[in-house]
């Protein structure tokens, strides 16, 4: 049965978190073709596509830690420091995407949208003149480095989980066999 349980967490690992790192990381070129031609729909299409991407499989991979427990549980390892230390690192990287990223490619698409003049954005929340949009209590704000920022947390995001997978496959101090 673990070996069961390991492939499903692999396949989950490849077919969710996999998508959210490759649209992620283009969102911020994509922006900055967007933002250098305004009237551009199908640059609008491309960000709206990558949000949408990033949104869907970052739901989908509360699959990952959620088979990656039972992995554990099978393996018997729930108190291994490399498991401990990969599950903080699985938090780090979540909050990262859901509270740095996800806002900001939302607000983004809505100011790029707002500026094209397609209203389609798909996101919600109100969007202000300077291109702020409110998003619970925070203000995230649209302009020149948004770009840059969004490249930045993406490459926080990214390095976490490339580390979560050394981790996972290296399994520093474990006595069940690498």
């Amino acid at each position: 049965m673990t070996k069961f349980f390991l492939t499903l967490h692999v396949l989950a690992a490849i077919l969710a978190v996999g998508p959210v790192t490759v649209a992620a990381s283009m969102f911020p070129a994509a922006l900055r073709r967007a933002q250098a031609a305004p009237g551009d729909a199908s640059a609008v299409a491309s960000l709206r596509l990558l949000q949408r991407i990033c949104s869907v499989y970052a739901f989908v991979g509360v699959a990952v830690p959620v088979t990656g427990f039972v992995t554990a549980g099978s393996l018997g390892v729930l108190g291994s420091a490399w498991l401990i230390v990969s599950i903080v690192l699985t938090l780090a990287a979540a909050v990262v995407l859901i509270v740095l990223v996800l806002p900001r490619q939302e607000a983004a698409l809505e100011a790029v949208a707002g500026q094209s003049g397609d209203g389609a954005a798909g996101g919600a929340g109100a969007q202000g003149a300077r291109g702020q949009r409110a998003e619970g209590t925070a203000v995230v704000t649209v302009g020149e480095r948004t770009s840059s920022r969004l490249a930045m947390y993406t490459g926080v995001f990214n390095l976490l989980w490339a580390t979560v997978t050394v981790l996972m496959i290296v399994r520093p101090g474990s006595t069940t066999g690498a």
